[in-house]
């Protein structure tokens, strides 16, 4: 496969945020575009105007760009009304596209006598045997039809990237509705019109869709256009199982930005869970896409757990060098004369980068120290050395500490840790103790604040 026969999309509504279950097809569309040499497209399918808005479509690609993709091309939906317009107008010509009058409630009651009967809820093609008289007796009363695909009852079968043979029985399905009552269309034709004119080869998506698939590849051979290669992978779950949607704000990619997750954590977990690889923190995307294999994704659910997240997100902290946090540190405030040591001091405390904060905050003070042994912290204030401070001041002075007052492991290091931070945790303090300073120990070890 080459740059110029492979072309995936992604093609979201711009309904709502973008969540973590939407990164899963996004990535794998991105991922397969760079490991075959091809492109990748973005198009909003927005035909729902109602709730489609300009917000939205700006928020998907702000998502996309943090994850690290950028579509080589750029597609909306509602801009190519006039193409799927051509393309009804061809199908009803054929007679694949036929007029419906039955009411909601009409089809409800009809599809409960099925149900009652044994029969498949499938829809009965009444429609086709009405008369043009009759047509126009219905229109007269003031309804109007919409529009459903005559599907030929035949198997469809397709060899599915992630799934393997596949197939799905037409016979089994009810005609699908692709136009509504007002003249709307629903997702179904847009999605096969927009993919055949714009050169979409590979359709990546969940297996939601498997059964659309059926239908839209005879749509596909209705209109004479070539049937797309189709891979269906598994969906992301919350970790109780249940399907994710976009209400799910604290999942949004929006949400997992905004507290502090790094785009390599939010990726990795999204398109290594569920698939034949474990599950790690991999920083690149080229690095991604040389382990993603579609062939080798599960068929069982993928489920995401936030606590998974979380300890990606920290290894990447981790190990992430200080050029790579800097611009974050210095919006928090860190000067950039001391920002790598700092960095290096505390980033293995850190869950994210945001929490740098806090051990800013402790260097810089004030911190209200807290005085618990009293012959350590005298010891330790007679004997605080002179600057300038290095990375063996630590151990020099709590062995002197140690050498005046028999103190050792825990009695020696907490009762320090208290009067130099206020916290009985945090990082090593013979990093920090250079950046705290000889004037601010001394008056913490004093007992001020500082």
């Amino acid at each position: 496969m080459t740059l110029a026969t492979t072309l995936v999309r992604f093609a979201p509504s711009p309904t709502g945020y973008l969540h973590i279950g939407n990164a899963r097809p996004a990535l794998l569309n991105a991922l397969f575009a760079r490991r075959t040499g091809g492109r990748f497209l973005l198009r909003l399918d927005d035909t729902d105007a109602e709730r489609s808005t300009e917000a939205f479509a700006q928020a998907v690609r702000e998502d996309l760009a943090w994850l690290g993709i950028t579509p080589d091309l750029f597609a909306r939906q509602s801009a190519r009304k006039d193409a799927h317009d051509a393309a009804a107008e061809r199908l009803r010509t054929a007679g694949r596209l036929y007029p419906c009058y039955e009411t909601p409630e009409e089809l409800e009651r009809r599809r409960r006598r099925q149900l009652g009967r044994g029969q498949p809820p499938i829809y009965d093609r009444a429609a086709l045997a009405l008369t043009a008289e009759e047509r126009a007796a219905l229109e007269a009363e003031g309804r109007r039809p919409h529009w459903r695909f005559l599907l030929e009852p035949r198997t469809v079968a397709w060899d599915d990237l992630v799934r393997g043979p596949a197939h799905v029985d037409c016979a089994s399905l009810s005609d699908p509705v692709l136009i509504r009552a007002d003249g709307s269309y629903l997702y179904t034709l847009p999605s096969v019109v927009d993919d055949a004119d714009l050169g979409v080869t590979h359709v990546i998506r969940g297996e939601d869709h498997v059964t659309n698939t059926g239908v839209q590849v005879q749509i596909f051979e209705a209109l004479g256009a070539a049937v797309p290669v189709f891979g269906h992978h598994n969906l992301l779950t919350t970790a109780d199982g249940e399907g994710l949607s976009k209400r799910l704000g604290h999942l949004s990619l929006r949400g997992l930005r905004e507290a502090g997750y790094e785009p390599a954590a939010v990726r990795s977990l999204a398109v290594l869970t569920g698939s034949a690889e474990a599950v790690r923190a991999v920083e690149s995307l080229d690095a991604l896409a040389d382990l993603v294999d579609l062939g080798e994704i599960s068929r069982a659910p993928a489920r995401f757990d936030p606590a998974e997240l979380d300890g990606l997100n920290a290894r990447l902290v981790h190990a992430m060098p200080h050029a790579q946090a800097a611009g974050r540190l210095a919006a928090l405030g860190v000067p950039d004369a001391i920002a790598e040591p700092f960095w290096l001091a505390v980033r293995a405390n850190l869950g994210r980068v945001a929490e740098a904060g806090e051990w800013w905050r402790v260097v810089a003070g004030p911190v209200e120290p807290a005085l618990t042994e009293p012959a350590v912290i005298a010891a330790a204030r007679e004997t605080l050395p002179p600057e300038p401070f290095g990375p063996d001041t630590w151990k020099t002075w709590t062995g002197e500490v140690r050498a005046r007052t028999g103190a050792k492991g825990r009695a020696l290091f907490m009762p320090l840790r208290l009067a130099l931070t206020g916290l009985d945790h945090g990082p090593d303090l013979a990093g920090l103790l250079p950046l705290i300073g000889r004037a601010r120990a001394l008056a913490r070890l004093s007992g001020q604040a500082a």
